[in-house]
């Protein structure tokens, strides 16, 4: 039986837009953004070259069929999808990449906001640098738990008639992953592991999924993209405070 409150999940998102606009915490939403624009425009480049090629690819996988290939306008929009949404998350794959340090400050400083307490004894610049490799490993943590799955339904959504289903469930891994990708921030400054991470959002995967489900919807928005990164780690801590003080 699932777990969780989803509806409690939902709204922290919206949270997270209304934190990023506090005095205190708009620096390190500002540089990240910067570079967000620079990621999303060449990666929105360099995933339209490769949309057509991809499309045709799969459609010379059919049957000759002729009421089958009457309906490749629906395999273009599943396709179309699929791609929008592995367009979604390779963005934030990139960007939090490059941005971790940042972002792991930026929750630090929210968690502030909310608690009123310090979650470490060191800050500032210093302590983003000092931050540099452990966040880029949690990063690629999580990379290597995403890719071996995004490639199992990659692989599931060029087959026929089961692609027909590939972009729900797309859309519902995207959602697990946006709550697992940025709840990790607040998670990783309490140094709690990844898989005790995974494993606490699995035990209240309705929250996760509340929190995950906007992040993944908004990320596939254009100019809504840039901004949703720094308000999702925001958002992600507020979710890691209230389901923390909920388990206390």
């Amino acid at each position: 039986m699932l777990k969780g409150n989803f509806f409690q999940g939902l709204g922290c998102l919206g949270e997270g837009f209304r934190l990023i606009r506090r005095p205190g915490l708009r620096l390190f939403v500002i540089i990240p953004i910067i570079l967000n624009i620079v990621l999303f425009s060449l990666l929105f480049y360099f995933m339209a070259q490769g949309f057509s090629a991809l499309i045709a690819m799969a459609m010379g996988w059919l049957p000759d069929w002729n009421w089958l290939q009457s309906l490749d306008w629906l395999f273009w929009l599943l396709y179309g999808v699929v791609i929008l949404l592995m367009m979604a998350y390779g963005f934030v794959i990139v960007a939090n990449l490059i941005g971790s340090p940042f972002y792991g400050y930026l929750s630090e400083l929210t968690e502030k906001e909310l608690t009123g307490q310090e979650v470490s004894v060191e800050g500032g610049w210093g302590q983003i640098v000092k931050d540099i490799p452990r966040a880029l490993w949690r990063e690629v943590q999580k990379i290597i738990y995403y890719l071996p799955r995004a490639i199992l339904l990659l692989v599931l959504g060029l087959v026929p008639v089961v692609n027909l289903v590939s972009a729900v469930l797309w859309f519902l891994f995207n959602s697990w992953m946006m709550a697992l990708q940025y709840v990790d921030y607040p998670a990783d400054n309490h140094r709690v592991s990844f898989g005790n991470l995974r494993r606490m959002l699995a035990a209240r995967r309705l929250s996760a999924m509340g929190f995950g489900l906007p992040v993944a919807l908004a990320a596939m928005v254009p100019v809504l993209n840039l901004f949703v990164v720094p308000a999702a780690v925001c958002g992600a801590t507020a979710y890691w405070v209230r389901e923390r003080s909920g388990q206390a």
